[in-house]
């Protein structure tokens, strides 16, 4: 598990490296856009989704990640339970 209990944008690129690639590198600029529009199939968001539960401890609801999800919704949601599991 992280020893962070925040977690930020430089986190979910890691992760999204680690999950599906290069598709990350971009991610700051694209915070608002959606994960379909940025090239992430469902797919790719349930490994992201499993990771971040392994790595941080955590259970997601499917919503973070599905339909109009974006990054800034994801980095909220995980910090949202970070902080209710501290």
């Amino acid at each position: 598990m992280a020893t962070t209990a925040t977690f930020t944008l430089d986190d979910l690129t890691t992760i999204l490296f680690a999950a599906a690639g290069d598709q990350g590198a971009e991610l700051a600029a694209e915070l608002g856009t959606e994960f379909e529009a940025l090239g992430y199939d469902s797919l790719a968001l349930l490994e992201i989704s499993g990771r971040i539960e392994r790595e941080y401890g955590i259970s997601l609801d499917d919503d973070p990640l599905t339909g109009e999800s974006t990054p800034q919704s994801l980095i909220d949601s995980v910090n949202s339970l970070l902080a209710t599991s501290v």
